[in-house]
């Protein structure tokens, strides 16, 4: 089996996702259960502390990361025209 080191990400069957504090470069395990960054969901640390000491780092990236999610929700396309539901407009 491949491991691949990442944050997050789709695999196929024989890979493995190894997830990483942020902060410390602990790894997630049985013992050890990484928690996300509650604003980008991007990162991961493994305890509060980490996430303080990663902040100053992190605290750009995040905010861009944050806006970028908001405006793919805003400016998403509706799957559907609804073209031809209206008997007046259409």
């Amino acid at each position: 089996r491949d491991i691949i080191f990442m944050m997050s990400g789709v695999l196929d069957e024989d890979e493995t996702v190894m997830m990483f504090c942020a902060s410390c470069g602990t790894a997630e395990n049985e013992n050890i259960r990484l928690k996300k960054c509650n604003a980008c969901k991007s990162v991961r640390y493994c305890g509060v502390q980490c996430q303080k000491d990663h902040r100053p780092q992190h605290k750009r990236a995040c905010k861009k990361r944050v806006a970028d999610l908001r405006d793919e929700i805003l400016f998403k396309q509706p799957e559907s025209t609804h073209l031809g539901d209206c008997p007046i407009c259409c």
